[in-house]
């Protein structure tokens, strides 16, 4: 195997059997190809495709994204998950416009800069865009590459991406005008060839020196992420609810749920009609019970919501405070909420 020939004919398949109808193909707004790649970020492309649009319909340009209140980028965000990405995007785009006249810069280096971009979607961004010569290595490039390289081990292991890394930059093409096939060949080869379970090495056009294929290692290569048990919170909160009105608070940024709407959370053994009296300006409350509790699943861990709600009858005053809110149910449907909660509040 030569990097040339592995390059070239990822390149041919792609020209020929790859992925050539998504909504940031066939474009050199580098824009659009960012804002892709940073939905793309661990999150398959089904679930992407509506968000993309509606999030392009709303902030067209990297100008009115940059000059958008965080509130409406989250609420366009909401339910897809990894809100620091929403976060970093709001923050990169008035950098884009402060430090780069509202251009994406070409240079990989100066892209990797700019928040929750780094080395790899800087490249592609840079390939897309520009055909900019230079390696990427998002998760599945990584599973493609350690197959054919017979690299072993878990590739988010510093060692183990430290080989993929050298890997991928020996295979790049030497022609700019293959960056764009190529970078998208990789892309398509790990979604829809080179899966992590039962690849299809019949269809890769790379199979003939697959090291893992040769060797009938290709659900031994890579390696699992370590396994370890899943840590389980419980949190409980407090619905308050007057008329149609539902006492929402800003969450603190960074952490879960970072800058979203979120019911308040309370402590195992408060009392919640307390807590309204006390805290959000509730002069007099009725009625309170405890919902069915339900769970959430993190990346990292499970949280289970108990969730404990109390019909406030009157309010001394209108809770003005920055963070704290009373929406109406009609708005619910355009705040930002974090999904579990939206769903939550939609069935009531």
């Amino acid at each position: 195997m030569t990097a040339k020939s592995f390059s070239s004919r990822i390149v041919a398949w792609q020209r020929t059997h790859g992925r050539h109808d998504l909504p940031w193909q066939n474009t050199r707004d580098a824009y659009r190809i960012w804002l892709s790649e940073i939905m793309l970020q661990q999150t398959q492309v089904a679930t992407v495709l509506p968000y993309y649009a509606r999030f392009l319909a709303k902030f067209p340009t990297v100008a009115a994204l940059a000059e958008a209140a965080e509130d409406d980028v989250l609420a366009s965000w909401a339910g897809l998950g990894y809100y620091s990405r929403a976060r970093n995007l709001h923050k990169a785009a008035k950098q884009v416009v402060a430090l780069h006249g509202g251009q994406f810069p070409a240079d990989v280096a100066l892209l990797a800069e700019l928040p929750g971009v780094g080395r790899s979607t800087a490249a592609a961004i840079a390939a897309f865009a520009h055909d900019v010569i230079a390696p990427i290595l998002d998760g599945n490039v990584k599973r493609v590459l350690a197959r054919h390289a017979g690299v072993e081990g878990f590739p988010g292991a510093g060692p183990v991406e430290k080989k993929l890394w050298r890997e991928a930059e020996v295979r790049v093409p030497k022609r700019a005008s293959d960056m764009v096939a190529y970078t998208q060949g990789l892309m398509d080869m790990g979604a829809t060839i080179c899966s992590r379970s039962d690849p299809t090495c019949l269809l890769c056009p790379v199979a003939a020196d697959c090291a893992a294929r040769v060797t009938g290692r290709t659900n031994d290569i890579p390696a699992p992420r370590p396994s370890k048990a899943i840590p389980h919170r419980t949190q409980r909160y407090l619905l308050a609810v007057h008329g149609s009105d539902v006492l929402l608070i800003k969450r603190p940024s960074p952490g879960i749920w970072g800058g979203l709407w979120c019911l308040p959370e309370i402590g195992e053994h408060d009392d919640a009609s307390d807590i309204a009296r006390q805290q959000f300006g509730v002069d007099k409350s009725g009625a309170t019970h405890d919902l069915p509790p339900f769970e959430h699943t993190f990346t990292h861990f499970k949280l289970t919501l108990q969730v404990t709600r109390v019909t406030v009858q009157r309010l001394a005053t209108r809770a003005t405070e920055p963070g704290t809110l009373w929406l109406s149910s009609e708005g619910l449907s355009s705040a930002a909420l974090p999904a579990p909660i939206a769903k939550l509040l939609a069935g009531l």
